[in-house]
């Protein structure tokens, strides 16, 4: 019945172990999934403002870069 006991016990320990490895990675995961998402939303507000500025220069220059002659 002790080695019954001592096989449980090691089967609980190894199962827990299982479990707080495959949170850890469930974290990681998650985490990097958001500073992703996070990276994918600054470059979309960047490219934006990029293009915000590339109509606001066509109005004033009026959409051309051969005007000049």
């Amino acid at each position: 019945m002790g080695n019954q006991k001592n096989n449980n016990q090691k089967n609980n320990s190894q199962q827990n172990k299982n479990n707080i490895a495959e949170d850890v990675k469930n974290t990681a995961g998650a985490a990097f999934h958001a500073v992703h998402k996070g990276l994918e939303t600054t470059e979309d507000v960047a490219m934006n403002a990029v293009d915000a500025t590339s109509n606001a220069v066509n109005n004033v220059t009026g959409g051309s870069q051969n005007n000049k002659k």
